[in-house]
C-alpha cells in the first residue's frame, strides 16, 4: 500500500470519529448549527483529499489506452 493512500483515512476519521466531539448546536457558523457546518466542511475536505490522492498516485501517470 502506498503512503499517499493513507490520506484516504482522514475523511473517515473526520466524519465518523470527529462528529463525537463536534456534537454541538449552539455555535452557529455561517447561519448553520455547528454540526451541519462540520459535516459540510468534511464533505469539501474529502473532495480535496481524494483529488490530492488521485493526483499523486503513481498508477494514474500512465496514458489512457483506447480501443480503436
Amino acid at each position: 500500500m502506498k503512503y499517499i493512500h493513507l490520506l484516504s483515512i482522514l475523511p473517515f476519521l473526520g466524519i465518523l470519529v470527529g462528529i463525537i466531539f463536534a456534537n454541538r448546536v449552539t455555535p452557529y457558523v455561517l447561519g448553520m448549527p455547528f454540526m451541519i457546518f462540520y459535516l459540510l466542511l468534511w464533505l469539501v475536505l474529502t473532495s480535496i483529499i481524494l483529488a490530492v490522492v488521485y493526483k499523486f498516485d503513481p498508477q494514474n501517470k500512465g496514458e489512457e489506452t483506447t480501443n480503436e
